[in-house]
């Protein structure tokens, strides 16, 4: 069983950045790869990054390429993302999860794939 918990969302400007940290309970924290998703009001949960848990391999959506980074400190059971040059459609409340699809190794992109959810954490961009 691993708890997951989300901080560090809030309101920001256009342009802005926010780091989000994800804290996770457990001693299996590092068995696990994991994801970053987002979710608007009206729409489907999406996948936005995620980081495998052996080499530290990263995958992200093409909508935040370039502008998120996703990593982990398996040390402080903790993943980050760090969102820059945020925009107003990057507002949606975003969630972590956990992942042990292929091991953790592979990084899925569909929620179906991750068995552990933190509650998440509203993430408002103003124009």
């Amino acid at each position: 069983q691993v708890q997951l918990v989300e901080s560090g969302g809030g309101l920001v400007q256009a342009g802005g950045s926010l780091r989000l940290s994800c804290a996770a309970s457990g001693r299996t924290f590092s068995s696990y790869a994991m994801g970053w998703f987002h979710q608007a009001p009206g729409k489907e949960r999406e996948f936005v990054a995620g980081i495998n848990r052996s080499d530290g391999s990263t995958r992200y959506a093409d909508s935040v390429k370039g502008r998120f980074t996703i990593s982990r400190d398996n040390a402080k059971n903790t993943v980050y993302l760090q969102m820059n040059s945020l925009k107003p459609e990057d507002t949606a409340v975003y969630s972590c999860a956990a992942s042990s699809w292929m091991s953790g190794i592979m990084i899925a992109l569909g929620t179906g794939e991750y068995i552990y959810w933190g509650q998440g954490t509203q993430v408002t961009v103003s124009s």
